[in-house]
């Protein structure tokens, strides 16, 4: 049982990536799924999160506008779509599970390795 973030790089301001989170032994549209950035030295945070059916996302505020998660059930993926990045976006990505879109993120769980992302010129 794994959850696997990946798609990261670098890109410049102003430019788009896509970030996936794959599940691996277990049903990914069981759970809801939250995107998560941390950066060296600073606290986790959530940047969005979509509900188990997919009918509901929940960004936080420097994500509304400029970030979309969506999910692939026949993939068993949950994508984040990133535009209009900002230097202070570089962080390293992670993807998670939980019952519900909760602010807690100690109620999310299979975090995995998270994904680099690098917004420089």
């Amino acid at each position: 049982v794994q959850l696997q973030a990946s798609g990261g790089g670098l890109v410049q301001p102003g430019g788009s990536l896509k970030l996936s989170c794959t599940a691996h032994g277990f049903t990914l549209g069981d759970y809801a799924v939250g995107w998560f950035r941390q950066v060296p030295g600073k606290e986790r945070e959530r940047v969005s999160c979509i509900s188990n059916s997919g009918d509901r996302t929940y960004p936080a505020d420097f994500a509304k506008g400029r970030f979309t998660v969506s999910r692939d059930d026949a993939k068993n993926t949950v994508d984040l779509q990133m535009s209009s990045l900002k230097p202070e976006d570089t962080a390293v990505y992670y993807c998670a599970i939980n019952t519900i879109c909760g602010t807690t993120l100690f109620a999310y769980s299979y975090w995995g390795h998270g994904t680099l992302v690098t917004v420089s010129s």
